[in-house]
């Protein structure tokens, strides 16, 4: 394969993945898909119709790419999220920082991008603050504490940490049989349980929101791991997945790329650096939701309301930073795209999001006397 060639692909990749962004975007923007919102209903109104709506694109993620990596279209065991290395302990903290911190900040990673797209100018802080922590945790001061504290407790699983070769161990056929059977028991079992509400079923942008966000992740797991694989490399002679920042297959997710997409501005003129999967993914979701508000007239400035309002965005943009690279995720890298993998180390995640999040609550609802 010619360098022409790899360049081709690679810029079909970006493009592939900006205008997926884009539509997802735009449909989180219209759908109010949030899951800091979802567990907010829960807590403050007992309402889990947006909950409902995660969990629906938990389950069509999860049915996809098993589907996908069951008939060989991608191969999920070159995803960072099944590595046989468990982090269990910076899986569990770094969500729970995570989790409390998209509380203080109004909103994850993804309605980060949603917001600046509809004129938040303070998501717009968040994003820089977010992504300057996030740098930090990959790279720099906090990188280095992590990786001498929180990673250090670890379990190895040989076969990989993803349920299919927990169980089904070495044997490739058996591996791929369990995948049928999880993808189709767990998939179901999720829309299931999203349809089983009636105020949920009542609406049409929760099924939307739900299947439309499920299958962008899928949609993405495709572009990555079958448009953009290279199964030789001329340059290492090594299987490739054009134009991902890990080198490995990779869907959406929204802490490491604000860091990534920084890096890139910060150094344009370094020939290096270029525009990648997540980094066209990160701008897709902010242009996606900017049309959208701009055609449904629903864009608007916004600014910090006071002091408070600006010192909790701050320290919530921090705690995601360091969270979501420490747990290797957010809400939407971990709690969909990790989930779609059925991958122990994002379910330990999902928990830990959940928990910050319920804290950050209760947090706010003491601190007005509640």
């Amino acid at each position: 394969m010619q360098e022409a060639d790899l360049l081709s692909i690679q810029s079909t990749v970006v493009w592939l993945s900006f205008g997926l962004a884009v539509l997802l975007g735009a449909l989180m923007q219209r759908t109010n898909f949030c899951t800091m919102g979802a567990i907010a209903d829960i807590i403050n109104m007992g309402d889990w119709s947006r909950m409902r709506m995660w969990v629906l694109a938990i389950g069509v993620a999860i049915l996809g790419t098993q589907a996908l990596a069951a008939s060989g279209q991608i191969d999920l065991n070159n995803s960072f999220y099944t590595a046989p290395n468990l982090l269990w302990l910076s899986t569990l903290v770094g969500g729970a920082l995570f989790g409390f911190g998209m509380v203080l900040a109004s909103g994850c990673g993804s309605k980060t991008l949603v917001r600046i797209g509809n004129g938040s100018l303070k998501s717009l802080i968040v994003f820089v603050v977010l992504g300057l922590f996030a740098y930090m945790t990959l790279r720099g001061v906090f990188g280095v504490l992590r990786v001498s504290t929180l990673d250090q407790a670890a379990i190895t699983l040989a076969n990989g940490q993803d349920l299919p070769r927990l169980v089904g161990g070495k044997a490739a056929e058996a591996v791929q049989q369990w995948r049928w059977i999880f993808g189709l028991g767990l998939g179901l079992a999720a829309i299931a349980f999203a349809a089983a509400g009636r105020d949920f079923r009542s609406s049409l942008d929760n099924w939307l929101g739900g299947i439309g966000v499920g299958l962008a992740i899928v949609g993405l797991w495709y572009i990555s791991g079958h448009i953009g694989f290279v199964e030789e490399h001329p340059k290492t002679l090594e299987a490739a997945w054009l134009a991902t920042n890990s080198g490995r297959i990779e869907s959406f997710t929204f802490v490491a790329p604000m860091a990534y997409t920084l890096e890139l501005l910060m150094l344009w003129s370094d020939k290096s650096k270029i525009v990648t999967l997540a980094i066209a993914s990160t701008l897709g979701m902010i242009v996606g939701s900017f049309v959208y508000s701009l055609a449904s007239r629903q864009f608007r400035f916004e600014g910090f309301a006071n002091t408070e309002d600006t010192a909790n965005h701050l320290v919530g943009a921090a705690l995601m930073g360091v969270g979501g690279v420490t747990a290797l995720g957010c809400t939407v890298g971990q709690g969909l795209t990790g989930l779609s993998t059925l991958a122990l180390g994002s379910m330990l995640a999902f928990i830990g999001i959940c928990a910050g999040a319920i804290l950050a609550l209760r947090y706010q609802m003491w601190r007005v006397g509640l």
